[in-house]
């Protein structure tokens, strides 16, 4: 009865516990358990292949820690196989609890790694008694099994309110039917006739769409976005000149020269927004633009052909002036709010969250380690 007592607060997929020990004196719960008949499924671990139970060539018995139980420590005897695959030979048989050789559960390394997410090497191995260097190699272990689940969801499309500063929906993805399917099931005709400008970065898709859905919005280029463009600029400038290897010191002044007239473009770029009139905001930039002729920065001339292209949305900013700082703030509470809570699997969870931090108007504040 005890077993079976204890079989049922472990939850191991399959298994059944058929031995239990307990040390007071140390705080210890140890755990002897095998697999059910009906759950004896083999698989090589070097092939993958599948397994009768004819395949199997010796027993064995692995030590592992798992998650504790109270305050006690607690570690799993688990029986395991070694298998005859008529493709590798005698291997040992993989178990998804035991992904690794290391003598640890795979949910224990989970929140191990977890830990370290919010927390140094040093740390950790502090709560869990471990060395710190086991906890880097759990740590790397926990992240490479990450890694292999596959891309995560990098992108959602935000749509928010400029007026109330409020998001008001997020889709899955970052696409032209990602929004379609906004103007579509969320608005009626009238209401998107009503849509008079709306600040978007310079992403093709979502232009279409907004021409698409709503012909009379006008469209205006989020600053921020723009300025983003011009740090990436500025990078490339560095790695560019970072693979130049001459060692003169008239080499360096050079290399330094470029990079300091590549910052002072990204920094006159700002001053463009400035301007509240279209033919003053239009001359700013054909300046800007003159500047490049002779700095031989590849870059920055990139980045005007782009702005170049894209001069009506920026331009309409002196016709409407929308709240640009707005567009930042909600990007940077949805942001936050990701990485506090380590990512969001519901969508509509995650906008509850940001539509709440809108409503009582909760201030975020980032700290950054000095270099």
């Amino acid at each position: 009865m005890q077993e079976q007592a204890w079989t049922k607060v472990l939850k191991w997929p399959g298994y059944y516990v058929y031995q239990a020990e307990i040390n007071e004196a140390q705080e210890r719960l140890r755990l002897w358990v095998r697999r059910k008949k009906a759950n004896l499924h083999l698989v090589c671990s070097s092939c993958g292949r599948r397994l009768s139970h004819g395949a199997i060539a010796e027993t064995q018995y692995r030590e592992v820690r798992d998650l504790p139980c109270f305050t006690y420590t607690t570690t799993v005897v688990v029986e395991t196989y070694r298998v005859s695959c008529p493709d590798c030979g005698v291997k040992a048989e993989r178990l998804p609890q035991l992904p690794s050789k290391a003598p640890f559960s795979k949910r224990f390394e989970e929140i191990v790694g977890r830990a370290c997410e919010s927390a140094s090497a040093r740390q950790v191995s502090r709560q869990f008694g471990l060395a710190e260097s086991t906890v880097r190699a759990i740590d790397q272990r926990y992240l490479e099994r990450w890694a292999k689940m596959g891309k995560k969801r990098k992108f959602i499309t935000v749509v928010s309110n400029l007026e109330t500063g409020e998001p008001v929906w997020f889709g899955a993805e970052r696409k032209k039917e990602t929004l379609d399917s906004f103007f579509q099931q969320q608005l009626s005709a009238f209401q998107r006739g009503r849509i008079q400008v709306a600040c978007v970065d310079m992403w093709r898709p979502f232009r279409l769409s907004i021409e698409e859905n709503a012909p009379g919005c006008a469209i205006v280029y989020d600053k921020f976005h723009i300025l983003q463009h011009a740090n990436r600029a500025v990078d490339e400038v560095r790695r560019a000149l970072n693979r130049e290897k001459q060692q003169s010191l008239e080499s360096l002044f050079r290399i330094n020269e470029k990079l300091l007239k590549a910052y002072l473009l990204k920094e006159s770029l700002d001053r463009l927004w400035l301007y509240r009139y279209e033919g003053a905001m239009l001359n700013y930039l054909k300046n800007w633009i003159e500047q490049l002729g002779e700095q031989e920065l590849a870059p920055f001339e990139k980045l005007a052909n782009m702005l170049l292209e894209h001069i009506d949305g920026i331009l309409n900013y002196c016709r409407i002036q929308p709240p640009l700082g707005v567009v930042e703030a909600i990007n940077g509470n949805i942001k936050i709010l990701i990485r506090r809570g380590r990512g969001y699997k519901n969508l509509n969870y995650l906008l509850l969250k940001a539509q709440r931090i809108a409503y009582t108007n909760t201030q975020f504040v980032a700290f950054q380690k000095a270099a």
